[in-house]
């Protein structure tokens, strides 16, 4: 079994010359950070963020990272949960291996974290799941850039319940350390402004933390929904950062996919005016 997971898609989705990959995530940050969030004055516990290649989705991902700059030595630990899109598994599927790699650099595999999931019957190992896999894979050159040091707990969502996420992230929660990161894109190819109400929907079924969305309106669902239902455990809450679509960024506005980045912060980190 390999120790460290190769990038799978640089080079597609995202840059394959460090350079290059650096400062493009570089300009996305300081374009999102120009413009500032109410909720970038606290910490966030967990954030809900795209996953298509860069060009379309990146600015969109940049606005929850940015969230993250101030608190880059706080944070240790991101326990990053996305889709799978190739390799059906069941349950919640972690790679197996040691560490993962970007053009960036290794992230290395939090073992502890994961011995304390490993009696859940709906964790499972898979690198199957894991090697082609790009819902994870986009997001670390952006933890790379935001975070000092930091071990990864990556786990790949299939056949699951919203409860058994929910029941692996309760192991996972932690302290300030500790981030949690959901990749989804939201509706998939519907016409422009079919998908500006669609997705406008499914945020705000996001922002009322209501773990029912189903996979047409997210194609991350069952980990949306798992956060959702945690946070609302937790007293989270969640801050609508940005929601645009590939008709915004790079594509056509005839079939288009939706993105959102969200924030959730501690009950005693709430911004005024976004309860």
């Amino acid at each position: 079994m390999p120790q460290i997971r190769p990038a799978a898609v640089a080079g597609a989705f995202y840059p394959g010359q460090p350079y290059v990959l650096a400062q493009e995530v570089e300009s996305m940050l300081q374009q999102a950070a120009s413009n500032p969030s109410p909720a970038s004055a606290h910490p966030p516990k967990a954030l809900i963020v795209p996953h298509a290649g860069y060009v379309y989705s990146g600015p969109v991902a940049a606005q929850a990272y940015a969230q993250l700059l101030p608190w880059r030595d706080q944070i240790q630990r991101v326990v990053l949960l996305g889709p799978v899109h190739r390799v059906p598994v069941r349950g919640i599927a972690w790679p197996g291996v040691e560490a993962f790699a970007t053009p960036l650099g290794t992230v290395p595999i939090d073992r502890a974290a994961l011995a304390a999931i490993a009696d859940l019957p709906q964790v499972v190992q898979s690198p199957a799941a894991h090697a082609w896999e790009h819902s994870l894979e986009v997001q670390l050159p952006f933890l790379q850039a935001v975070l000092d040091r930091f071990s990864l707990v990556p786990l790949a969502v299939g056949d699951a319940s919203a409860e058994e996420v929910a029941e692996v992230l309760e192991r996972l929660w932690g302290g300030p350390e500790t981030l949690i990161v959901v990749s989804s894109d939201l509706s998939h190819y519907h016409p422009y402004g079919e998908a500006r109400r669609l997705d406008a929907e499914s945020v705000q079924t996001m922002l009322e933390l209501r773990p029912v969305l189903d996979h047409e309106q997210a194609c991350g669902a069952t980990p949306v929904n798992g956060l959702l239902l945690a946070a609302r455990r937790h007293g989270l809450h969640p801050h609508l950062l940005d929601l645009r679509n590939s008709g915004d960024t790079a594509g056509d506005r005839s079939r288009v996919v939706g993105y959102a980045a969200l924030s959730f912060t501690e009950p005693s980190h709430v911004a005024p005016g976004h309860a």
